[in-house]
């Protein structure tokens, strides 16, 4: 485009030729200069306009190519031309083509008094060039001469993007069309290549010159080179922007290709970030200084050509650099280390590595620079900076930005290579610390899952199912409030107590108090200056018996479990709410609920449905369409409902879900037996006891069963307050014996002497069972024991 400005288009001969070499634009100039019309000459190959025994190559080297031609006339003669040669590189990335000119009107005679042949404007140590006004190139001055690498009396006539060739240049012509109609002087800053591949950065000062009469007859241009303090500025921009571009989350693959993305292309054209593996037991890497060869780990690449095909290790494998590489080099000498192939420094590096050698060769790469990655006195790995594209060798002022810049990254992956190792030292912790795998009961069937937070690190988020006596079981979902090992740590022992507390078959509102007693002892613990400290954690427990199928749950500050009956809607089971564990003195309620066999419970942690895509209310309604949608399968329902309720990037807080299945066991497998006050009414009791095992063909456990049924019966009778009962409770493995009273004095094992004749009851007892102990209930106490029956008839 050119500026609104009547310009003389005959007074420069102007041709495009497109890559193939045909002609392609062909102004009047031209056809004034060679006597050949546009509609003949287009789409002919340049190459006919050249007289014999003119130059015949291809398309020359470089952007830019000048020189004197001998060009065939339309008469039949020959012209000797001298012609400025630009290629012009579209920006919608089609071919490129070329840009032919030569000025028809340069030397043409000036007038006396010109105020353009003013002398002294050329005696500028500037680069200085007049412009007439029309815009054509009228004088430069030596220094301007050398710094376009053209003569002056070549360049004169041509208009500026006659001169570049250039998409600047029409810019630069519109503010010298500015100044020569408004007659106010302007600055403008330009990025211009000249004499080669190098970019200068210029401030061009544009003046307007006027004759006696105040009229002004054109523009003069004095250029000043302000490349090393536009680059200055550049290099501090670029120390800014990786300060704010690295380190943006503490992921070390994503800190080390934030490190190698900031490089590229502003300082080199192909980046590799090669880490140091941490030691296999997750301690320190070594401080001392390293040995040939290395092992590294490819971090992150970054290239300015797309699949950074230049790359021989790609980001995860594993390459060892001998001695003679650049990168052993430069961790061994714990400096920057810079190499190239015009000071023959890459060629040991060459000759070690084939496929190295072939790829450098292959894509021109010229220089590289090694830069230690370091941070508090730990060497991490090294960065690899390589030009290819860019023609000019790294720079001391090169070196001194890569190394700030990776030492910046240096420690945004230290800080991240440590928050690592404290998460996977938390996340081992808190693996140790939840169960391994859930136990098989004949109460219910159960599947859960552990996510840790994807950013803020492994929480204190538990789950744990807990067998108790006569077949019932515990379920319990907790929430330590904060992260880290410490909370971790927290979860531990508060999942300790909870299993303590279940053992000693405590009622659910009982254990949450015994609970929320230790909470604030914790924080106690962890205060600081008489000031307690800030432990808090949130818990559900819950009781279920597979014999009367009715559950018992108490909650502290966590949220209600959603029930799904057979064949029903999910729903939120109404509970107390509780105040969380910590608070001290407050009170816990208990609620029962009757469960039909086959009821699926959800238990679950609030990381689960808050989250900052939608609020509590939304996530739990698309929680209860999760579990709703879910198949037979717990498992696979758990895996639906997090993939449903959790963003693709992971949870923003920890989450753990527990799905239990209700079973309930058969009337036919349980047996019960009001026990009278006289201990002679013990044997017909043994005897019922005997035909029920009979019933249920377990003949051969008979003589364990009624020396255990007699000693429990028989200490009720006499230690026990009326009314007593028995029952039996069959599972497939284990036969359990409970006798019930309404006394609520504990029995316990005491040390019988020699001549006494009773006290060895209970400890026949625990000799004959796997387990037995006792309950409190609310009417009293039951004790209980377990006999296997398996083991039994193996031994058969």
């Amino acid at each position: 485009m050119s500026p609104e400005y009547p310009f003389d288009e005959a007074a420069t001969a102007r041709a495009v030729i497109d890559a193939d070499g045909v002609l392609v634009e062909w102004n009047a100039g031209a056809e004034r200069l060679l006597g050949h019309p546009a509609a003949e000459i287009l789409g002919r190959p340049a190459a006919d306009l050249l007289a014999d025994g003119a130059r015949r190559s291809g398309a020359p080297a470089g952007d830019r190519w000048d020189g004197i031609l001998t060009l065939r006339h339309r008469d039949g003669g020959t012209v000797a031309v001298w012609l400025l040669a630009h290629r012009v590189r579209p920006q919608d990335d089609g071919r490129d083509h070329w840009l032919v000119v030569t000025p028809l009107e340069g030397d043409a005679p000036r007038l006396p008094g010109d105020p353009l042949e003013n002398i002294g404007l050329l005696d500028s140590p500037c680069a200085i060039a007049i412009y007439d006004d029309r815009l054509r190139l009228r004088r430069i001055n030596g220094v301007m001469a050398e710094v376009l690498q053209l003569s002056d009396e070549h360049v004169r006539g041509l208009r500026a993007p006659e001169l570049s060739g250039r998409r600047q240049s029409v810019d630069i012509e519109r503010q010298l069309l500015r100044v020569l109609t408004t007659g106010r002087g302007t600055d403008v800053r330009t990025y211009v290549p000249v004499g080669g591949d190098r970019t200068y950065t210029w401030l061009a000062r544009m003046a307007p010159i006027t004759d006696a009469e105040g009229r002004v007859r054109g523009v003069s241009v004095a250029a000043h080179d302000f490349t090393e303090q536009y680059l200055a500025r550049e290099r501090l921009q670029l120390v800014n922007e990786a300060s704010v571009r690295i380190g943006t989350t503490l992921d070390v693959s994503r800190t080390a290709q934030e490190l190698a993305d900031i490089c590229v292309p502003a300082l080199a054209d192909f980046v590799s970030v090669d880490l140091l593996d941490p030691p296999e037991n997750g301690g320190e890497l070594p401080t001392g200084r390293l040995t040939a060869p290395v092992s590294l780990r490819r971090t992150a690449v970054r290239s300015v050509n797309a699949g950074t095909p230049e790359a021989v290790v790609k980001p995860g494998q594993v390459d060892v650099y001998p001695a003679p590489s650049p990168q052993a080099d430069a961790l061994l000498a714990s400096h920057t280390i810079v190499a190239s192939t015009s000071t023959g420094d890459l060629e040991q590096w060459l000759s070690w590595d084939p496929v190295r050698a072939e790829r450098i060769r292959a894509y021109g790469i010229h220089t590289t620079m090694s830069v230690p990655i370091q941070a508090r006195g730990t060497t991490l790995g090294v960065a690899v900076l390589t030009r290819f594209k860019n023609p000019e060798p790294f720079t001391p002022d090169d070196v001194l930005l890569a190394e700030e810049i990776t030492a910046r990254a240096a420690v945004c992956i230290d800080n991240a290579r440590r928050y690592s190792r404290e998460r996977e030292t938390a996340l081992a912790l808190q693996r140790s610390l939840l169960p391994r795998s859930l136990p098989r009961t004949a109460a219910l069937e159960a599947a859960s899952r552990y996510l840790p937070a994807a950013r803020s690190g492994v929480g204190g988020d538990w789950f744990d199912v807990i067998p108790l006596s006569g077949l019932r079981v515990a379920m319990v979902v907790g929430d330590v409030v904060g992260h880290g090992i410490q909370a971790s740590a927290t979860m531990g022992r508060l999942r300790t107590a909870v299993r303590t507390l279940a053992d000693i078959d405590l009622a659910p509102d009982e254990l949450l108090t015994h609970l929320d007693d230790l909470v604030v002892r914790l924080s106690e613990e962890t205060g600081h200056e008489g000031s307690p400290g800030e432990v808090g954690a949130t818990c559900l427990y819950a009781v279920y018996d597979p014999v009367s199928r009715r559950c018992t749950l108490a909650r502290a500050g966590h949220p209600s479990p959603v029930m799904i009956a057979p064949g029903g809607e999910p729903e939120e089971i109404e509970l107390p709410a509780g105040p969380p564990l910590g608070l001290g003195g407050l009170p816990f309620e208990s609620a029962e609920i009757e469960l039909r066999e086959g009821t699926v419970l959800s238990f679950y942690t609030d990381g689960l449905i808050e989250t900052r895509e939608r609020d509590a209310d939304a996530s739990h309604a698309l929680l209860c369409e999760a579990l709703a949608a879910g198949s037979g399968s717990l498992d696979e329902t758990c895996d639906h409902v997090l993939r449903v309720l959790l963003p693709p990037g992971g949870a923003h807080d920890d989450v753990a879900l527990l799905l239990a299945r209700t079973q309930g066991l058969p009337a036919s497998r349980v047996a019960t037996w009001d026990i009278p006050a006289d201990p002679a009414l013990v044997a017909p009791i043994r005897k019922q006891v005997v035909e029920q095992l009979g019933t249920w063909s377990l003949t051969e456990a008979s003589f364990t069963v009624e020396l255990v049924v007699s000693e429990l019966v028989t200490n009720a009778i006499r230690y026990g307050i009326h009314p007593i009962r028995l029952r039996l409770i069959h599972d497939a493995a284990t036969l359990i014996c409970e006798v019930s009273d309404t006394s609520h004095t504990a029995p316990h094992l005491r040390r019988a002497k020699i001549f006494d004749e009773g006290g060895r009851g209970l400890l026949l007892v625990a000799q004959l069972t796997q387990r037995w102990g006792s309950r409190h209930t609310a009417d009293g106490k039951t004790i209980w024991a377990e006999i296997g029956l398996v083991d039994e008839r193996d031994e058969g």
